[in-house]
This record gives C-alpha cells, sequence and structure tokens, in this order.
C-alpha cells in the first residue's frame, strides 16, 4: 500500500528536505566537508534531532559541541553554499513525488519547510518540482519554526484552506508535531522513502 490522501483533506503540504528530496547524504557530505575545513568529525546525530529546523539552529549546535570560535551566521552562509554547489546530487523520493504528479491541478499544494527560500528554490529547481506547487513557505517566512505550527498554518492561508482540511506529508519529528499542533492530517512518509 502506498501513501494516501486522507478524503477529507482539501490542500497537501509537503515538507522538503527528506519528504520530497532525499537531501540527508548531500546535508551530510556538506557537514562533513565544514568539519574536515575546521578539524572536527561533524556527528551525523545532530541532523536527525535537529531535522525540520533552520540552518541557523545547527550552525549554533556546531559550534557549541566542537567549540568553534567562527560565527553562526558564518557556518550558514558557508554550509548553504556548499549545499547549494552540490545541489545536482540531490535526488527524489519517488513515492512522494508521485503523490504530487497525481495530485497535481486536483488540490491545492504547499512547500513547508525548514530551509531557507533560497535553498528550497534550487531544491525545487535541482528536482524539477517548481512548477507544481502554489505556494512555498520557508524559514525565512516565519518566526517560530517547527516544531511550532506556524509554517504549516501560513500555508494553509497562502492555499485557502482551514488547516483542519489540510495533510501534512513529514519524515521529521518536529514537523510531524507541528503538523499535528495545527490540527491537520499528518502522513509520516519515512516508511515510504527509507
Amino acid at each position: 500500500m502506498g501513501i494516501t490522501v486522507h478524503p477529507e483533506a482539501r490542500g497537501l503540504i509537503f515538507d522538503l528536505d527528506g519528504t520530497l528530496s532525499d537531501s540527508l547524504p548531500v546535508h551530510l557530505k556538506t557537514w562533513e566537508m565544514i568539519g574536515e575545513k575546521y578539524g572536527f568529525s561533524f556527528d551525523r546525530q545532530i541532523l536527525y534531532e535537529l531535522t525540520g529546523r533552520p540552518t541557523i539552529d545547527f550552525a549554533r549546535r556546531v559550534v557549541a559541541q566542537y567549540g568553534l570560535s567562527e560565527t553562526p551566521e558564518n557556518l550558514v552562509r558557508m554550509k548553504q553554499e556548499l549545499f547549494w554547489d552540490h545541489a545536482s546530487l540531490l535526488k527524489p523520493h519517488q513515492p512522494v513525488i508521485d503523490l504530487v504528479f497525481e495530485y497535481h491541478g486536483k488540490l491545492p499544494m504547499a512547500i513547508g519547510t525548514g530551509a531557507s527560500r533560497r535553498s528550497a528554490e534550487v531544491q525545487l529547481k535541482s528536482l524539477g518540482l517548481n512548477k507544481y506547487f502554489d505556494a512555498v513557505v520557508s524559514s525565512d517566512d516565519v518566526t517560530r519554526h517547527k516544531p511550532q505550527p506556524e509554517t504549516f498554518l501560513k500555508c494553509a492561508v497562502l492555499m485557502g484552506v482551514k488547516a483542519k482540511q489540510c495533510q501534512v506529508f513529514e519524515d521529521g519529528v518536529l514537523g510531524i508535531e507541528a503538523a499535528q499542533t495545527a490540527g491537520m492530517f499528518v502522513t509520516d512518509v519515512r516508511p515510504y522513502t527509507y
């Protein structure tokens, strides 16, 4: 049985990293490159713990955990540039992408991501998905990130759909919590993507 849309859903919201985009290997590679530059071995557990959060939160954690003298803001800049440079390595999570193709033009769809707007745009372009969504809400568009529901609630408003009629597709624990708090239907895509 594949991923299904809830019969009462009137709008679909997709997380990006780990949901539509198999970006974890690219994120890991680029953080490891930063580790090589600064002389530490990046702990991949950080990725699992902070999935869904903006890159600045990852950078703050890295600075604190490894005692770096670099500012988190500079690490974010380096990390994002490395990620954009390696976007061609991104692969789609096909079961989720197939759902996008199936419902394009039938239900409004949005992206609700903890990535920056530029990172979201780079990924969507790399995956050939930039024409399928009615709205993109990035970390640049909200002040309270996942696990707060603001990202998904803003998607609902932009799609013109009531929150309780939206279905969120997520791979991150923080995103799943945000969708539940927003009162939306939520589908954990991990069983279909790993």
